[in-house]
């Protein structure tokens, strides 16, 4: 029996053993979660597959028709001659064979492959931008979750720090140095800050969850928690002449918009040569029995007379083109707002980020370590001490919340300039 169960035991050790094998560990750092996502999101893979598509058009849209056979059979029934209705063509009256070929006017071909390479490059610049978008909020939701476990933990330090207030406040009441409402205020000071502590850790468990999401919620993957923030890129990459130039070369919005303008500049010529006519050639050899009695050369046309059909189409395709070169102009002047919004936004957070690490932060420090010493000695109020602990608090959460929004305002720049800063 004891034999049976340690076998058990070791099967059971193996098959953790092997399951934990399985398992990939991904996380800790916002690098390896895109790099995750990039290969396993089913959306990214769905842009670069219609991306694919679109360049597969590119060839189909400038070849010639396939070219057309036709046969004509003479005389089935054979009227007039001591013979019965056939259909091969040695035994009927003759047989008249068509080959032709649709030629499009000069330029027509080349244009329409053009028009189908601006689609194909419209398609890679969504591909980029659908990529750049995943990213961006992998990037934020990284940030939060960060921030979030940031905040946990000094909750958890504020906590500490307000139940050693609470022990003082008691020992002092039991001693007859100190009133029961100082201990029953702290005691309200710490379900405060428990009831904040466990809505960040469901924010945090949220968060983990739309992490998962946003990986496209793959099997067999565990999650590690964040552990750094992406460092800061130097302040000369960040200045805002420098960015608007590289947001103008590099956003994938734009890029878009221009692959838009140059198919429709594409789309108009070829509707131009709408006014030239396409050409049809052909040649129609004819067997009589069993042999080919004569042959047939075709030439045909058509005639572009619908001067009012095309006359409206062309407009259609003009209008079209000014639509796209004023949604191209208003896509640029929508991306610079939001890269000047940013800009400036991330420039506030480092501000605070100073301002809290060289002056409120210590200073808040020294405040609370003063008024609990002096409210152990009698020398200070316990109102004194719960100031002091609430700005410690008030400045742990700026910095916290300065430092996240640093890391969301350089991935929504990294967003408009269309790459990694």
């Amino acid at each position: 029996m004891a034999s049976h169960l340690a076998l058990l035991a070791a099967l059971a050790a193996a098959a953790s053993l092997h399951a934990q094998a399985a398992e990939q560990l991904i996380g800790g750092r916002v690098e390896s979660l895109l790099e995750f996502a990039r290969e396993h999101h089913p959306e990214f893979a769905a842009l670069r597959a219609e991306a694919e598509s679109a360049a597969a058009r590119i060839e189909p849209a400038g070849a010639l028709p396939d070219p057309i056979l036709r046969t004509e059979l003479r005389d089935v029934t054979n009227e007039g001659l001591d013979a019965s209705a056939n259909v091969l063509p040695p035994r009927i009256g003759g047989a008249r064979y068509t080959f032709s070929q649709a030629l499009p006017w000069a330029g027509k071909r080349d244009l329409r492959r053009d028009v189908a390479g601006a689609g194909a490059t419209e398609a890679n610049a969504r591909t980029r931008a659908g990529w750049i978008d995943l990213a961006t909020r992998i990037k934020l939701t990284y940030a939060q979750h960060h921030v979030h476990l940031l905040s946990i933990r000094y909750t958890k330090e504020n906590l500490d720090l307000m139940r050693r207030v609470a022990d003082i406040a008691r020992t002092r009441y039991a001693s007859g140095f100190g009133g029961q409402q100082d201990a029953l205020r702290a005691q309200s000071e710490i379900i405060a800050m428990e009831t904040d502590l466990a809505m960040l850790e469901g924010e945090s468990t949220q968060a983990s969850a739309r992490m998962r999401a946003l990986l496209g919620r793959p099997e067999n993957v565990k999650l590690r928690p964040p552990e750094l923030l992406r460092t800061l890129p130097p302040v000369a990459k960040l200045a805002l002449p420098a960015l608007e130039d590289r947001l103008r070369a590099n956003n994938p919005q734009l890029a878009a918009a221009d692959a838009r303008i140059a198919g429709a500049e594409k789309t108009r010529e070829l509707v131009e040569l709408n006014r030239y006519p396409d050409v049809t050639l052909g040649v129609s050899p004819t067997q009589t029995r069993n042999r080919v009695s004569q042959w047939e050369l075709m030439f045909e046309i058509n005639i572009p007379l619908q001067r009012d059909s095309r006359r409206a189409q062309e407009r259609e395709a003009e209008l079209n083109l000014e639509a796209a070169r004023l949604r191209r102009q208003s896509e640029l002047n929508l991306a610079l707002a939001e890269l000047g919004q940013s800009v400036a936004g991330l420039e506030v957070a480092q501000r605070l980020e100073s301002l809290v690490v060289g002056g409120l932060l210590p200073q808040a420090e020294v405040n609370l370590n003063a008024a609990l010493a002096a409210y152990e000695t009698g020398r200070a109020d316990f109102a004194a001490v719960l100031d002091a602990h609430r700005q410690l608090r008030r400045a742990r959460t700026e910095l916290v919340k300065a430092r996240g929004d640093q890391q969301v305002r350089l991935a929504e720049i990294e967003k408009m300039v269309g790459e990694e800063l």
